[in-house]
């Protein structure tokens, strides 16, 4: 980074990232006893991270549920992060959680066995116990909204976030998108001609609420309009290509 106040990358931790993809997710994937269906708008999220599912009445997934003896079938939920903002690659990460269906009263009760969160960065096993007491990013339900808002109103702030982006990062750049947001930081998708990476700019501070996010990013910007324009932005304006 170009300021020593971005040289730490403070993130979510595993958990809680799987908990704030679940949390965003309208559908997901069931793959129990040799079926698997696609559900959209038929899942809510406990407290404790247990999934529950609406199935119609001749669903093979609850006909399975009601046979099964000791907790059975066993069963695979998968959950797609998808960035709000048109981007190569958008899937930013994938959740899949093993484990067991149970009947309760008109929907279906998952109990999470397993948990896998697959990013960028590579697989981990997430622990149980962790994944059950943790929530969600606060600002997951607004991500969607803040990013577009700033994508499709502020280019000219993204162009001026670039400044706290080693010019490194930037070699290439034909353009520079948010990919994505949540209480400790900023995260740009930077794309090249035929390759990009993503850079992350961190808060000096968690956000926990929308109006921390923009006082959070009030501080970006200023300190952005104190640093000089990269080099390779520069080179994009002067030959048409930015």
């Amino acid at each position: 980074m170009g300021d020593d106040s971005h040289s730490w990358t403070a993130a979510p931790a595993a958990a809680e990232r799987a908990r704030s993809v679940l949390a965003a997710a309208w559908s997901c994937a069931v793959t129990a006893e040799g079926t698997r269906e696609e559900l959209v708008g038929a899942h809510t999220v406990g407290e404790d991270g247990r999934v529950y599912v609406d199935v119609p009445e001749d669903s093979a997934l609850l006909a399975a549920a009601i046979c099964a003896p000791r907790g059975e079938p066993s069963a695979v939920l998968e959950f797609a992060d998808v960035a709000p903002v048109p981007v190569r690659n958008r899937i930013r990460a994938r959740l899949w959680l093993a484990g067991w269906f149970a009947v309760e009263g008109e929907r279906l009760a998952f109990t999470p066995t397993r948990v896998v969160l697959r990013q960028p960065s590579g697989s981990v096993v997430v622990d149980l116990g962790e994944f059950a007491a943790a929530a969600p990013d606060p600002l997951t339900t607004a991500e969607a909204r803040l990013l577009t808002h700033l994508a499709d109103c502020h280019a000219d702030a993204v162009e001026r976030l670039t400044r706290l982006v080693d010019s490194d990062s930037l070699h290439g750049a034909v353009r520079v998108q948010p990919l994505a947001v949540d209480r400790h930081g900023l995260t740009l998708r930077i794309e090249r001609a035929r390759a990009h990476g993503d850079v992350r700019l961190a808060f000096h501070a968690p956000a926990d609420d929308v109006a921390q996010l923009t006082e959070r990013m009030h501080i970006l910007l200023s300190q952005a309009s104190a640093a000089s324009c990269p080099r390779a932005l520069q080179r994009q304006r002067t030959d048409g290509d930015g």
